[in-house]
């Protein structure tokens, strides 16, 4: 913060005193905005972990019921298949429910009907 007069000489104790009023708010007011950012950007990354975690255990629904195995088998495969073919787990799952041929190693795609 930058305190600028008219006239050369010191401050006087009132405006020394509502300079360092001014500097506290303004801090304040730094600080505030730090943590309400940093509040953002945890909510953000909750709220993805969440929506990872959704589609996660319906890929594992859906690999359970296709191969007629237990979730834990389940979670297996589609850990495995992400792993040997360098993809983010939840993209694995995310194409398991869309069934869409990028995991067709692990469900085949959906076959579409003709209108």
């Amino acid at each position: 913060m930058n305190l600028f007069r008219a006239s050369p000489g010191a401050l006087s104790a009132a405006d020394a005193s509502i300079a360092q009023g001014l500097a506290d708010i303004a801090t304040i007011g730094i600080l505030n905005s730090r943590a309400l950012e940093e509040q953002e950007r945890l909510a953000e990354q909750l709220q993805s972990a969440l929506n990872s975690r959704i589609a996660i255990e319906q890929a594992k629904g859906v690999l359970a019921e296709y191969h007629q195995v237990d979730m834990g088998r389940a979670f297996e495969m589609l850990r495995g298949f992400s792993r040997s073919n360098n993809l983010r787990l939840s993209k694995t799952a995310e194409a398991v429910v869309r069934r869409e041929p990028a995991v067709e190693g692990l469900i085949p795609p959906r076959r579409r009907t003709a209108r």
